[in-house]
């Protein structure tokens, strides 16, 4: 059973906004996550494995809990010697390498700072006098997609960590006078009910990117949905050859768009475009022309070009700037303010 193929990322009927802002931090994690906001059952979960399933193999040194390619190219193992790394201590010059899926990490709903960000081990400190480091959550989810559903509900100090680690590519720990750090570099997925309770907006303003989403109102959209899986639940393996070839294109796609995005340009008219729509969005601070920058270079760099075009900026806007725009609880209706994003950012005002 473990070995059954999961939902094809490219047979998810819709939510086409949710799909590109997923394969848009993939492309670019330093966009800073996305945030996906909206009711149970609408393939948010399905959509996170399914991104991961198709996307490349990676190479990792054997045992090692930071999921590293080269146990030299670590500043925690080193040369295997540091104590305070519990996957150290290699037994052959060259160690051991292997390759596997890049993984999704889900952070339980009760776990605790520990947990998430790792400890020292106390028993062992006890018994042997050395310092060791237990690895957390945080040092598994690197290089791959951490996952966090129901974000709203977490304590907001431990969003804060998330989201620390998220933007710096690195996990600090300090415990009992000893300071740690480790690589973290994830691509950060929370999902949250607004029924359930809203993220403090400090909070809010430091994902990179937000999605509201809904169930599909088409009926046919619906009845292919049911269809589909249907397919699925009855052969999960013929079903995923079927889509296969379509996977297969939107990897590359993706693949492609990683390597050609560091070379994405952007000309200082979009600059200016990009920070005179925050202006007039109201928005405070500068992570929201900076998120929607990177976000239209993602872009850019996934339809193939190395030119940010105008059009890429209002895609990325409405991606970046709906839970960044000031607003009243009696005004935060979802449509309205991607609606004045539009007005305000729509291409015939970014070309004038």
């Amino acid at each position: 059973m473990a070995n059954l193929p999961l939902y094809p990322f490219a047979a998810i009927v819709g939510q086409d906004t949710l799909k590109l802002a997923l394969i848009l931090n993939i492309i670019d994690p330093t966009i800073g996550g996305v945030l996906i906001r909206g009711e149970k059952g609408t393939a948010k979960s399905t959509a996170v494995r399914g991104i991961a399933d198709i996307l490349p193999m990676m190479e990792v040194v054997e045992n090692c809990p930071f999921q590293m390619p080269d146990r030299n190219t670590c500043s925690v193992c080193g040369n295997g010697t540091d104590s305070l790394c519990s996957g150290a201590a290699p037994t052959a010059a060259v160690p051991a390498r292997k390759t596997r899926k890049i993984s999704v990490v889900e952070l339980p709903l009760g776990a605790t700072e520990d947990r998430l960000v790792g400890t020292l081990n106390i028993e062992h400190a006890l018994k042997t006098g050395e310092k060791k480091f237990e690895p957390g959550i945080l040092a598994q989810a690197h290089r791959g997609i951490l996952y966090v559903d129901e974000v709203n509900l977490l304590d907001d100090h431990l969003v804060d960590v998330l989201l620390d680690s998220a933007a710096m590519g690195l996990n600090i720990v300090e415990r009992e006078g000893v300071s740690f750090a480790h690589p973290a570099r994830f691509t950060l997925v929370g999902t949250m009910n607004p029924e359930e309770g809203e993220l403090r907006p400090q909070l809010l303003d430091r994902f990179g990117l937000c999605v509201n989403i809904e169930g599909i109102r088409d009926a046919q959209a619906r009845v292919e949905i049911m269809e589909r899986r249907l397919q699925f639940d009855k052969d999960p393996r013929k079903f995923s050859d079927d889509w296969s070839a379509e996977s297969a294109r939107i990897s590359r796609q993706i693949q492609s768009a990683q390597i050609r995005c560091g070379k994405v340009t952007a000309e200082t008219s979009i600059l200016e475009q990009i920070a005179t729509a925050c202006l007039k969005l109201g928005v405070d601070g500068h992570r929201a022309d900076i998120a929607t920058l990177k976000t239209a270079r993602a872009l850019a760099a996934y339809q193939g070009r190395t030119q940010v075009r105008p059009e890429d900026v209002a895609v990325a806007a409405e991606l970046a700037l709906p839970h960044r725009v000031r607003r009243t609880p009696f005004d935060a209706v979802a449509t309205e303010v991607t609606a004045e994003i539009r007005r305000v950012v729509s291409v015939d005002r970014l070309r004038q």
